[in-house]
Formats: C-alpha cells, sequence, structure tokens
C-alpha cells in the first residue's frame, strides 16, 4: 500500500466515523421509536393471537387497551430503558412490564446512522 492509499482510506473512516457520531440518535427519539414499536407489535402479534384463541369480541378489546395504554406505555419505555453510548451508536436495553393481560417484553435496540434496529424483541 502507498501512503497515498493509507491517507485516502483513513480520509473515508474520518468522515464515516464523523457522520456516525453526529447522526447518534438520543433517548427522546429511541422513547418514541420503542412506544410505536411496542405499541405495534402488541396489535400485530398480541392482540391477533388473542382473537384467534378468544374470539373477534376480545380481539377488538385487546386493541383498544393497547391504544388508550400508550402514554403508559411511554412511561415505562422512559422509565426502563438503559442506553450506553459509544459515541458513534447506541445500544438501549429495557425490560417492559406491562398490565396484564399483555406479556412482559425485553427489547435490545441499536441506534445508529440517524435510525434504530431492534435485534431482540421477545416476551419474558
Amino acid at each position: 500500500m502507498t501512503v497515498k492509499n493509507l491517507s485516502i482510506g483513513g480520509i473515508i473512516i474520518i468522515g464515516i466515523s464523523a457522520i456516525a457520531f453526529l447522526t447518534n440518535p438520543g433517548e427522546k427519539r429511541y422513547q418514541k421509536y420503542a412506544n410505536s414499536t411496542l405499541k405495534n407489535q402488541l396489535n400485530d402479534q398480541v392482540c391477533t393471537q388473542v382473537g384467534e384463541d378468544l374470539g373477534v369480541w376480545l380481539e377488538g378489546q385487546c386493541h383498544i387497551l393497547v391504544n388508550s395504554a400508550s402514554p403508559y406505555l411511554a412511561q415505562i419505555v422512559q422509565q426502563q430503558t438503559k442506553r450506553q453510548n459509544f459515541l458513534l451508536f447506541s445500544i438501549y436495553q429495557a425490560d417492559l412490564p406491562l398490565p396484564p393481560p399483555l406479556p412482559n417484553y425485553h427489547l435490545g435496540t441499536i441506534g445508529v446512522l440517524g435510525n434504530f434496529y431492534t435485534y431482540q424483541a421477545e416476551k419474558l
């Protein structure tokens, strides 16, 4: 490798690192993302399962419960989330105790380049 190639490579790495640093999303953006994702997952998976197991009427009630609990979900996400900030990206971990009959969840999410990617969402 020549010095010129090393210099270009170094500039590219510095540029990507600067972009990652400047676009590392903060906790407020994560809270909005997590609340929306959790609400969608509960509506799509849990309420659908309730409908299959117990009937369409209860599925409708489940959707109403999830949608009306949205402020409570946002508060739980805010209180239960732990952020590890690595400057270029952040990792968010949350154990979310939800009101019965909803299941409790563990969420693992990475925030990088202005986006969030949930790599773990499991019922506890």
